[in-house]
């Protein structure tokens, strides 16, 4: 073979199949409803849970995406502190 015939495709970003095989497909790593991907891995002892999307959830709230962002724990307001209008 010659080695001017051979081409490398080099890329900074890995190339994995998709996660989420189902139908209806969930939402994306990057969409706002992230957290209602269906369950793939769950261990409470540990504080996580792997998302079909590629999300990691941890049991504070917080979220790490698949390219390494971090989302930051957002916990609701408790009941006593949220005011409702009359």
């Amino acid at each position: 073979m010659n080695p001017s015939s051979r081409r490398t495709l080099t890329t900074t970003q890995r190339k994995n199949p998709p996660m989420c095989q189902h139908q209806p497909a969930c939402p994306t790593a990057d969409s706002a409803d992230r957290d209602a991907a269906r369950l793939m891995a769950h261990h409470p002892e540990q504080g996580w849970s792997l998302l079909c999307n590629g999300v990691l959830l941890f049991e504070d709230t917080g979220e790490l995406l698949p390219n390494g962002r971090i989302i930051a724990p957002h916990r609701p307001l408790r009941t006593e502190r949220v005011v409702t209008a009359a």
